[in-house]
């Protein structure tokens, strides 16, 4: 059984209250996500926040806070409660603020998710507990650095569409933020956990300098896994789902620019009835 620490359990119930509130409506999972033209131009600085609480499916949701659970089990208990939410809360920021700058040229790009936050904890728990075990349901124990590992490569992964580079970098970002918080509070760790630290810290500071220097390496130009892969990625999903949503409304638009309201079909004005209320 997983026990969950008071802080952990207010930040869980407040993302499935949110994200429940985003998937019912629209309009308020685009008030408060994270876009680089709201954020850059309006000054709406919330949404390197609020974007953390928001996801864009159910399973989405379930996987980071399954990975919170598991890690703040060790995670809250060893630090203050202020630490604590000072590490979540500076690892989703920290996150957010390397997407804003390697997507600061993207106004239209978007995403959710506490996945920064999440990668924080995860990064902090394995360099202050190197030898600790995850425990999966009762049925499964795998070594956390190596949980921790894979999140790193799921994030690499993720960052491999050549159309928009839609990819998790937040992931990035978030750990190491999580991981020098972590060091700062408990400097200790730096001689007695040496190795791990560096064994995480290295591969996530390496793709940080590919990402934003020769992003190209991390590309995916193949028209097999486009064609197949296309809605692997959820954030991807949902920018390429916005983009075909935008081109929809566009078009419309300038059918009534170019031929007047009256020359729309039913179905063109339900069409953008629904976008407009978006």
């Amino acid at each position: 059984m997983i026990n969950i620490g008071a802080l952990s359990l207010v930040i869980i119930t407040a993302n499935f209250v949110f994200s429940w509130k985003g998937l019912q409506n629209r309009s308020f999972f685009n008030r408060y996500n994270f876009e680089i033209e709201r954020i850059l131009v309006y000054k709406e600085y919330i949404r390197l926040i609020s974007s953390g609480f928001l996801h864009v499916s159910w399973m989405h949701l379930f996987f980071n806070m399954l990975s919170l659970c598991l890690f703040s089990f060790y995670l809250e208990p060893a630090l203050h409660p202020l630490t604590y939410l000072v590490l979540y809360f500076g690892s989703l920021i920290g996150g957010n603020l390397l997407s804003l700058y390697l997507h600061r040229h993207n106004p239209p790009y978007s995403a959710v998710g506490a996945s920064g936050a999440v990668c924080g904890v995860i990064f902090a728990c394995i360099a202050l507990y190197p030898g600790m075990n995850i425990h999966l349901f009762g049925l499964l124990s795998i070594p956390g650095w190596v949980y921790g590992l894979g999140y790193v490569l799921y994030a690499i992964y993720g960052i491999r569409s050549k159309d928009d580079n839609i990819g998790h970098d937040a992931h990035l970002g978030g750990g190491l933020v999580g991981l020098l918080i972590a060091c700062v509070s408990t400097p200790e760790i730096l001689l007695t956990n040496t190795a791990t630290i560096v064994t995480i810290l290295a591969p996530a500071v390496f793709f940080i300098y590919v990402i934003i220097h020769k992003p190209y390496l991390l590309l995916v130009d193949n028209l097999y896994y486009r064609q197949n892969n296309l809605f692997s990625d959820i954030d991807h999903r949902y920018n390429f789902e916005k983009a075909n949503k935008q081109k929809e409304l566009d078009a419309i638009l300038e059918k009534i620019h170019s031929k007047g309201i009256n020359s729309l079909s039913k179905q063109e004005r339900d069409t953008l009835e629904r976008l407009s209320q978006e």
